[in-house]
């Protein structure tokens, strides 16, 4: 899926509760990078956004994203987290 009608037919799904969809455009906000379009995901409540945001805040080191990300709810930050603090 590619283009503004393919976000907005996901966008108006996932709206409506399909959990499907929310992952998808996680995938497009990782994809290009929108690390902001990912957190308002995870706010939303998508667990994939999460685990997309815990994976890049691992690799940057970012131990304050983590925090955050757990914060939100998402639990294998809080986990990563831990493990980092704990080097």
């Amino acid at each position: 899926m590619t283009g503004m009608a393919d976000y907005d037919t996901l966008r108006a799904l996932a709206d409506e509760g399909n959990e499907t969809a929310l992952d998808r455009l996680a995938d497009l906000a990782d994809a290009r990078g929108d690390v902001e379009g990912l957190s308002e995901l995870l706010d939303e409540g998508c667990d994939h956004a999460g685990a997309l945001l815990t994976r890049r805040a691992v690799a940057a080191g970012d131990l304050l994203e983590l925090q955050r990300i757990a914060d939100a709810g998402h639990d294998p930050a809080g986990e990563e987290l831990e493990r980092l603090l704990r080097k």
